[in-house]
């Protein structure tokens, strides 16, 4: 067979083989350019859907997280608010006291909570405390709790936590109030409509797509999506979780199960994408048919089908024309080959001689290579003037950042705050002055530590202020190290752990104590920061300084200091549970002003 076609291929003529050569040269690597391209553009669709699945996922949970924060902060304004604290174990005379309590603490601070936070359908508090009667919605007796899904969680738990509602239509944010002694328990409860939270997963992309929240152990919480059976959104609870899944074809047959999404098992026709919030215990998936995406291109697909018989089209006449204009001279040199056979010379003398490199070929050649080597200079001439362009646009809006502004602001507060007699709000505005101003630096990376205390006794400050002046400060700072030069955002931060992670999980009676001291020792200057909170243990101190630990903005200051000052220097921790913990940092002496 092949040796026909090869006699077949033979006998042709050579205006017919140039043909059937250049057909074959022109096909064969259109169709497998074809091929290529329709995989890659489907790959690159799928990639760029992937791409955008994250994006909108991410901006999604950002904004649940930035919720679920947000209620955080609103239990954290009830358990740390001390006049309520202390108003639920006062012993009250008459009703007429307990109605005072009421209306002037509980009202204030919960309306105050609900109108800072739309989203909270409820705040209420729970308590065993004797003698207190219950007031509306917001204090309640805990016998009226003991059917609340959380209760017996709240029992033991002594963080707060997220508990979904057995219809799955609420979510609950319970704590018990923290007490640094025994006390009557109380749990306060933040109650938030699950549609008001996941407001932002509705209409996340076009098409066809699902939405769906899990828990730490792959339990499905909430769903919602727009596949053509869909039933709207599904919000689920962790007891009837089983039950969802099991009538899952109910609502989609293109809807994955919670279990192949947390396995890994998705189908290949699927798109998805997964996003940790809630600090970690809760995973957000978004996914949708790959199959649509390319049917929402369909039309593309079709353009590139008419584009590619046309181009076949063209390719066979360009064919047919590149044959006949290479087959005429070689036609026209066989004739004048057989007129010199006859004897015909004349026709032989008229041809003149063929120069290489002087035809249009030859031309065009050098022409190109001009061509490229003036393109190549024009695209770095307009390449470095957009990069300088760039540049220039970006110092621009840099120097629109003003601090300035915010500095005139506070001005403005603290101002206002003395015409109205509001020392408080005074004390505040100069407080966050100083302390904004210290941090920043005008945009410098080192500072004295003068202005770095200067920094820390502001954060200090605004701290006691903040938590009702329930702890006291200690400076012992020796007045000659006040000149050297230090990196910005030292300390703060160590006083800012000894706070929030030492002093306000104090449990001893007393008030709490924050000392900070800076003296010079030969070579080093020494700070240490001293509470006498909750302290660690001594894995803790060790763990608190490594990479992998979950710290508090410690680990960032010991690798600054050792990248900048050598491994001599550095933070180190000394703690003992429950009687507190010492920081003590060491640095070289450098700029002394």
């Amino acid at each position: 067979m092949s040796g026909r076609l090869i006699t077949f291929f033979n006998n042709l003529t050579f205006r017919r083989k140039i043909l059937s050569i250049c057909i074959l040269i022109s096909l064969i690597p259109m169709l497998l350019f074809g091929i290529v391209s329709y995989i890659q553009i489907s790959g690159q669709m799928i990639h760029r859907e992937e791409n955008n699945l994250n994006e909108t996922l991410r901006q999604t949970a950002d904004s649940i997280d930035y919720k679920l924060n947000s209620y955080m902060d609103a239990l954290n304004m009830v358990l740390w608010h001390d006049p309520l604290k202390t108003g639920l174990l006062k012993d009250y005379a008459t009703n007429y006291d307990q109605y005072i309590f009421y209306k002037e603490e509980v009202d204030p601070l919960f309306l105050t909570i609900r109108s800072l936070n739309t989203d909270i359908s409820t705040v209420s508090l729970y308590t065993s405390a004797p003698g207190l009667h219950p007031h509306g919605d917001y204090v309640l007796r805990m016998e009226a709790a003991r059917d609340m899904p959380w209760y017996e969680q709240a029992q033991r738990a002594t963080r707060p936590f997220f508990q979904v509602s057995q219809d799955g239509s609420r979510l609950f944010l319970v704590c018990r109030m923290y007490y640094s002694y025994a006390a009557p328990t109380s749990i306060a409860c933040i109650t938030v409509n699950m549609s008001d939270l996941f407001g932002s997963a509705q209409n996340l992309v076009e098409g066809s797509y699902c939405f769906l929240l899990t828990d730490a152990e792959g339990n499905p919480i909430y769903r919602t999506s727009s596949f053509p059976e869909d039933a709207g959104n599904i919000p689920l609870s962790y007891q009837e979780s089983s039950y969802q899944e099991s009538s899952y074809q109910e609502f989609s047959s293109q809807e994955l199960s919670s279990q192949e999404l947390t396995s890994g098992d998705i189908p290949s026709d699927y798109v998805a994408t997964c996003y940790r919030l809630n600090n970690g215990s809760w995973t957000a998936w978004l996914y949708r048919p790959s199959g649509e995406l390319l049917t929402a291109y369909r039309h593309f697909q079709l353009t590139a089908v008419l584009l590619a018989l046309l181009c076949i089209a063209v390719s066979f006449l360009a064919a047919a024309c590149l044959s006949r204009v290479m087959s005429r001279p070689l036609e026209a040199l066989s004739e004048d080959i057989l007129q010199v056979e006859q004897g015909n010379y004349e026709i032989a003398a008229k041809r003149p001689e063929h120069c290489p490199r002087r035809d249009e070929v030859g031309k065009l050649q050098r022409a190109f290579r001009a061509m490229v080597v003036q393109l190549n200079h024009l695209i770095n001439e307009v390449l470095i003037a957009q990069i300088e362009q760039q540049k220039y646009e970006l110092r621009i809006l840099q120097s629109q950042i003003n601090p300035h502004f915010l500095y005139n602001s506070l001005s403005l507060i603290n101002v206002q705050a003395i015409m109205a007699n509001q020392n408080g709000i005074s004390q505040m505005a100069q407080l966050l002055s100083t302390f904004y101003r210290t941090m920043l630096n005008k945009g410098k990376s080192m500072t004295t530590i003068r202005d770095e205390l200067e920094n820390t006794k502001a954060y200090v400050t605004i701290q006691q202020i903040m938590h009702s002046y329930s702890f006291d400060v200690t400076w012992d700072i020796d007045e000659r190290a006040l000149s050297f030069s230090v990196l910005n955002l030292i300390i703060q931060p160590l006083a800012e752990n000894a706070i929030l992670h030492g002093l306000d999980h104090r449990q001893a009676p007393g008030k709490g104590m924050l000392t900070i001291s800076c003296r010079l020792e030969e070579d080093f200057i020494v700070f240490q920061v001293i509470d006498n909170g909750c302290g660690m243990s001594e894995q803790d101190c060790t763990t608190i300084l490594m990479a992998d630990s979950r710290g508090y903005g410690v680990q960032n200051v010991h690798r600054r200091i050792q990248l900048y000052y050598g491994p001599e220097c550095g933070l180190q921790y000394r703690s003992t549970p429950g009687s507190g913990t010492c920081a003590i940092l060491r640095l070289n002496r450098i700029g002394q002003g």
